[in-house]
C-alpha cells in the first residue's frame, strides 16, 4: 500500500485560496496565480516537483476544487482543466450532490462521492493499489484528512505572499507534528517543504 500525500500551494500566512471563489476567480478574490506563479513562470526549474504532484495512483478532492458551484450540478461543467486533466488516474470528488462518473481524456475519471471522507479514502485505496493516494485539496478537505489521521506526507509549496484572509490550511487539523522529510528547495517564487506527519 502506498502513502497518502498532499501537495498544497500556500501563502506564508497559511492561506491556500482567497474568499468568494467563482468562475472568474478560481482561487478566490485577490489571489489570481500568485500562489502558483512558479508553476507557470518557471516550470522547467520545478519539473521534478510538478511530476511528483501528479504521480499518484488516485486522487481525492473537495467539490470546490472541481467546480465553483455549490448546489445542484451543472452537468456541462467538467472541471477547470479542459478535456485532458493532469491527473491521469481516478479522482474522487467529495460532494453532497450525486453525479454519474465523468471520464475524461488521458485516463482521468472523476467519481463523485456523497458518503464522506472515509468512503472516498476506501475507494481511492482500491483504485490506487500499491501506488500513492494524493489529497489534492482544497483546504477544508485537507484539514479533514489531517484531523482523521490519513495523511502521511505533507508537501507545502510556499509562495512569498501574505494574503491575510481566505481558506486556511491546518485549521482544525488536530494535534500533529510535522517532521522534515527532505531539505527545503525553491526559487524566489516558491519554497518547497516536505514533512512527514507524525501523530
Amino acid at each position: 500500500m502506498g502513502k497518502v500525500t498532499c501537495d498544497m500551494g500556500t501563502s506564508v500566512d497559511g492561506y491556500v485560496a482567497g474568499l468568494n471563489q467563482s468562475l472568474d476567480n478560481p482561487f478566490g478574490e485577490g489571489v489570481g496565480d500568485r500562489l502558483h506563479e512558479w508553476m507557470f513562470e518557471e516550470p522547467e526549474r520545478h519539473a521534478e516537483v510538478i511530476e511528483r504532484i501528479t504521480a499518484a495512483g488516485a486522487f481525492i478532492m473537495g467539490r470546490n476544487m472541481f467546480d465553483p458551484g455549490r448546489g445542484d450540478w451543472d452537468l456541462g461543467w467538467t472541471g477547470w482543466w479542459g478535456e485532458e486533466p493532469p491527473y491521469h488516474a481516478p479522482v474522487f470528488v467529495l460532494s453532497h450532490h450525486p453525479r454519474e462518473p465523468l471520464p475524461m481524456k488521458g485516463g482521468t475519471t472523476f467519481y463523485f462521492v456523497t458518503d464522506g471522507i472515509e468512503a472516498a479514502m476506501t475507494r481511492a485505496r482500491e483504485a490506487a493499489g500499491d501506488r500513492d493516494i494524493s489529497i489534492a485539496g482544497g483546504a477544508a478537505t485537507v484539514n479533514q484528512y489531517l484531523a482523521a489521521g490519513h495523511i502521511d506526507e505533507l508537501r507545502l509549496h510556499v509562495a512569498p505572499v501574505i494574503l491575510g484572509r481566505g481558506e486556511r490550511l491546518l485549521a482544525d487539523a488536530g494535534d500533529i507534528t510535522l517532521t522534515p522529510a527532505a531539505p527545503p528547495t525553491g526559487t524566489d517564487l516558491v519554497t518547497h517543504l516536505t514533512y512527514r506527519v507524525v501523530r
